[in-house]
């Protein structure tokens, strides 16, 4: 079996939406690209997140086509692979619908930075990209387009949901739950008032801080 350490790495990420709410049913995906071969593992498309194992994952090349698997691969599959073509430090996507941060895409709003974990985390706002329909590399394009030139690893698509991007997919899962958290956070304070902005400064600073400095 093909990227047998891969493969596990990715189906016990894939538990990780579920667990911190970022998906319903089957929605949403990880994906991860084996630095030396440049072979995809994704998720397969239409699974529940309970009946997910190592050997359903499906391996896939870097142009979306299928090398090892039983089932098909997830319908973002070629978005995916976009992604990783383009972003060539990039080695792990997620996608989900999240819900306070696709109720920002739903209404085309990116979303604010007022949390010093946004500035640390995204180093400024979550931005929004346009709308693409599923199934093909548009989504991936839309990601690419937004996402290639900044310092975020996340953005949401308009009526669509959350993609992110990191270093390996543990990372990408990670942006993934902190774009929810701090979407709950400011959907939640512009309901109470006008939130504060954080100075473009200090949000620098913050990030340079997390970046370069905070953790072992």
């Amino acid at each position: 079996m093909l990227l047998e350490q891969l493969r596990r790495e990715v189906c016990t990420l894939h538990a990780e939406l579920p667990r911190n709410n970022l998906v319903a049913w089957t929605s949403g995906n990880v994906s991860a690209r084996d630095p030396e071969s440049d072979l995809v593992v994704i998720k397969p498309s239409g699974l529940t997140f309970d009946k997910l194992t190592p050997e359903s994952m499906v391996v896939v090349d870097i142009q979306g086509r299928v090398v090892e698997g039983d089932l098909k691969p997830s319908s973002d599959t070629a978005s995916h692979c976009y992604i990783y073509r383009h972003m060539p430090k990039v080695y792990g996507v997620v996608h989900t619908h999240s819900r306070y941060a696709t109720a920002f895409a739903v209404v085309g709003k990116s979303i604010p930075c007022y949390t010093t974990a946004m500035g640390d985390e995204f180093g400024g706002e979550i931005p929004l990209g346009g709308f693409a329909l599923i199934g093909g590399e548009e989504i991936g394009e839309r990601v690419v387009e937004v996402l290639r030139d900044s310092k975020s690893p996340a953005c949401i698509l308009q009526n669509h949901g959350v993609f992110t991007t990191g270093k390996n997919a543990e990372s990408a899962v990670k942006a993934a739950v902190m774009t929810e958290d701090n979407a709950a956070i400011v959907w939640l304070a512009l309901q109470l008032g006008t939130p504060i902005p954080i100075a473009e400064d200090d949000i620098a600073k913050l990030h340079h801080r997390y970046t370069n400095v905070y953790g072992q």
